[in-house]
C-alpha cells in the first residue's frame, strides 16, 4: 500500500509539469505587455525594459519556463507581478478560506445527497422519489453564480439571516458558500446514489437476504450499501476537482479572499506567477482527493486492497 502511494504522488509531478507548461503558454502568448499592466499610469519604455530585466521577462521563453520550475522545486511559487510579495504567501493566507469552503460543501453534498438517493431508491415509485427526481434536475441545471445571487437576495437581504459576503462569522459565513458551490454536486451524489442502490436492490442476493427473514433496514444498509457505495465514492471524489472550478465562482460572488478569487484577479491582471501557483495547489488538491477515493475504495473492497499491496494497478 505504501508503494502504491508513493508512486501516485510521483505521478503528480509530471502532471503539474504538463499543466504549468500548459497555462505558461497560453498567458506568455497572450497579446499584452504586462509591464504595462503593472507599471500603470507610470509606464514608459525605459521602465517597461528595467521592469522586465528585473522580473525575467526580457529571456527566452523556454528559459523563463526552467527558471519558474527549477523555483517551483524548492518550494518558490516566485513573486507576484501585481504586488511584488512572495505568491506562496498569498496562497496560504487564502487557501484556508477555499479549503473551509470546499470541505463545507462536500458534507452538504454527502449528507444531504445520499440519504435522499437510498430513500428515494427504496421507493422509486412514490411521490417522495419523484419531487426528489425534480430537485436533482434542478440541481444540476442551475449555475452556480445565479443561485449564489438568489441566496444572497432571500437569506441576506430579505431575512437578514446569514452575512451575504466575507468570512468574519464563523460558519455562519460559510453556510450560502457551501450551498451554493454544493447545490449541484449535491444533486450528482443523490441521482448517482440512488442509480447504484436501485440496481444493487435487484440482486440476487438481496431477494435470499429478504428470504431469510432479514428485516428490511438491515437489508439496506448492510447488504445493498456497500455494494452501491463504489459508483458514488467515485462521484464524491470527482465532485473535488469540480468543487474547486465553482469556488471560483462563490468566491467572486461572496467576495471572500480565496485562491479561486485570486486567480481571477490574477488573470485579469496577466499576473503569471499567481495563475501558476493557485493552478499547482488546485491541481495538488485534486491528485490527493483521488488518492484518498482510492484508498477508501480498499477499505471498502479487501479485493482492492490486496491489490494494491501486490503492486497492481487497478
Amino acid at each position: 500500500m505504501i508503494k502504491y502511494i508513493f508512486k501516485r504522488l510521483i505521478i503528480l509531478i509530471p502532471i503539474i509539469v504538463a499543466l504549468t507548461f500548459f497555462v505558461f503558454t497560453i498567458l506568455y502568448m497572450t497579446p499584452g505587455d504586462p509591464t504595462q499592466i503593472i507599471l500603470g499610469s507610470d509606464y514608459t519604455e525605459e521602465a517597461s525594459i528595467q521592469l522586465k530585466q528585473e522580473l525575467g521577462l526580457d529571456k527566452p521563453f523556454i528559459i523563463q519556463y526552467v527558471n519558474y520550475l527549477k523555483n517551483l522545486a524548492t518550494g518558490d511559487f516566485g513573486i507576484s507581478y501585481i504586488t511584488r510579495a512572495p505568491v506562496g504567501e498569498q496562497l496560504f493566507s487564502r487557501f484556508p478560506n477555499t479549503f473551509k469552503i470546499v470541505i463545507a460543501a462536500m458534507i452538504f453534498c454527502v449528507a444531504v445527497g445520499m440519504p435522499i438517493g437510498i430513500r428515494s431508491a427504496t421507493k422509486p415509485d412514490s411521490l417522495f422519489s419523484k419531487i426528489t427526481m425534480i430537485i436533482g434536475l434542478m440541481g444540476v441545471s442551475m449555475p452556480v453564480f445565479w443561485l449564489g445571487l438568489l441566496l444572497i437576495l432571500f437569506f441576506s437581504v430579505h431575512l437578514g439571516w446569514l452575512p451575504s459576503s466575507g468570512m468574519d462569522d464563523g460558519l455562519k459565513s460559510l453556510i450560502l458558500p457551501a450551498v451554493t458551490v454544493g447545490a449541484n454536486y449535491m444533486a450528482n451524489t443523490m441521482r448517482t446514489t440512488r442509480s447504484s442502490m436501485l440496481e444493487a436492490v435487484r440482486q440476487d442476493y438481496i431477494r435470499t437476504a429478504r428470504a431469510k427473514g432479514v428485516s428490511e433496514h438491515d437489508v439496506i444498509y448492510d447488504h445493498a450499501l456497500g455494494n452501491a457505495l463504489m459508483p458514488t465514492i467515485t462521484v464524491v471524489g470527482l465532485n473535488v476537482g469540480a468543487l474547486l472550478g465553482g469556488v471560483v465562482y462563490c468566491e467572486t460572488v461572496f467576495s471572500i479572499p480565496g485562491t479561486g478569487r485570486l486567480l481571477v484577479e490574477s488573470i485579469n491582471k496577466r499576473d503569471v506567477p499567481c495563475v501558476l501557483g493557485c493552478l499547482v495547489i488546485m491541481a495538488i488538491c485534486v491528485a490527493v482527493s483521488n488518492l484518498i477515493v482510492d484508498l477508501i475504495y480498499a477499505y471498502i473492497d479487501p479485493r482492492i486492497k490486496a491489490q494494491y499491496s501486490k503492486g497492481g494497478s487497478k
